[in-house]
């Protein structure tokens, strides 16, 4: 491990992208790469703005948080940060995390419509026949006229709506935890989900993993849906109970098309491999080639922010605090 600089600076910043990489990154900082290695790049104690490695897993990321007595920002690369919220404890008092929100929008919401596409017209079983160089010509539903239903409406959901509005959709609704109106029409509250869930063809899940929503997807919710509507989920896994799921796709009742699972990954003999109507992808709604260009210009922004001592954005949680300076100031 490195050892401490004897000729301390006004903080270090631990990006999981090289410095040299991101053009444009405010002067009076120190930045160090590290990417979830097994050696830290210099004394975690030194650390006043952390961005936590992507797509690494959560107790290696945790790990220097312990160490972390100066941070002030945890800045995480993803739009959840339920993995990240056990390390609160760890932070030193009014230490902020931030979350990606608007990093994924464009990478999860393509995922969400190809997931929807491929699963209404039955690409998964003419890749199938493909590979049994069989010709099998079927007759499928198709995304124009059908309606839709996007629970979790944030900058990830208005940007699968972008997405949808081509298709000629016969409705699009919304759900948040909140009810609000916009440009497009009404966002309904997570209290009358109950009353549109039957109206949807397709429903897509795009709602943060909370206490609320965790489980939310549950018997009681997908008896609710209509016969022969499509599950997408590019949210989290823990969402929707899997058990409850498969009983559904088993019985030929409803489809699923699914980014993210519980268990996750999903072992190989897991019955949802091979349930009839369900396509896996392997939680890839984020990294793609709109994932780094996306995440420099967050991490320069919240930088230029913190190194001005102005307030950081995408603040969704912070450690409890009794009398502490609350500026982000390094």
């Amino acid at each position: 491990m490195a050892t401490a600089d004897p000729h301390p600076t006004p903080g270090d910043v631990w990006l999981p992208i090289p410095p040299g990489e991101i053009d444009g990154l405010p002067d009076g900082l120190n930045y160090v790469h590290w990417d979830a290695g097994p050696d830290y790049p210099a004394d975690p104690a030194r650390c006043v703005f952390y961005a936590v490695p992507y797509m690494k897993a959560a107790d290696v990321c945790l790990r220097p948080l312990t160490r972390m007595r100066r941070v002030r920002v945890v800045q995480a690369l993803t739009a959840g940060i339920d993995h990240l919220l056990p390390g609160l404890e760890h932070m030193p008092p009014g230490a902020q995390l931030c979350n990606a929100r608007g990093l994924h929008d464009a990478s999860t919401a393509e995922l969400a419509l190809t997931l929807t596409l491929a699963s209404l017209r039955g690409v998964p079983d003419f890749v199938r026949a493909q590979d049994a160089g069989a010709w099998r010509p079927d007759y499928r539903p198709a995304l124009a006229d059908k309606s839709v239903l996007i629970v979790g409406y944030g900058s990830i959901g208005s940007a699968i709506e972008d997405r949808l509005t081509p298709f000629e959709c016969a409705r699009v609704m919304r759900i948040a935890r909140t009810a609000r109106d916009t440009v497009r029409g009404p966002v309904h509250p997570l209290s009358e989900l109950t009353a549109l869930l039957p109206t949807a063809d397709v429903v897509i899940l795009a709602t943060p993993l909370t206490a609320q929503t965790r489980g939310l997807v549950g018997r009681d919710f997908l008896a609710r849906m209509k016969d022969g509507a499509l599950l997408v989920n590019v949210a989290r896994g823990a969402i929707v109970d899997t058990a409850a799921l498969l009983s559904e796709v088993e019985s030929g009742r409803l489809c699923a098309a699914l980014d993210v699972t519980d268990p996750e990954p999903l072992p190989a003999d897991h019955p949802l491999w091979h349930a009839p109507g369900v396509l896996v992808t392997p939680h890839v709604g984020g990294p793609s080639s709109a994932f780094l260009p996306r995440a420099k210009r967050l991490l320069r922004g919240q930088l230029a922010l913190f190194a001005a001592g102005e307030p950081v954005r995408n603040v969704v949680a912070a450690a409890p605090e009794s009398t502490v300076d609350r500026s982000t100031r390094p």
